[in-house]
Parts: C-alpha cells; structure tokens; sequence
C-alpha cells in the first residue's frame, strides 16, 4: 500500500474508488495500491 498526496490510475487494471471519504486505489496488481494521506 503506497500512501500519496495524489493518487493515479497506473495500469488499466486499476480504479479509483472513494471509502469513507478516503481516495484509494484497487487493482489486481498489489504493488499498484494506494491510498490518499
């Protein structure tokens, strides 16, 4: 998990979801998740 300021979509693969007011992102690839912090 990789925490951003900004977070992007690295792959096509990935997406950019909103939980509990938290901008993450999922994908099948675990080095491409991310949170905003």
């Amino acid at each position: 998990m990789k925490v951003r300021s900004s977070v992007k979509k690295m792959c096509d693969k990935c997406k950019v979801i909103k939980r509990r007011g938290v901008v993450r992102v999922i994908c099948e690839n675990p080095k491409h998740k991310q949170r905003q912090g």
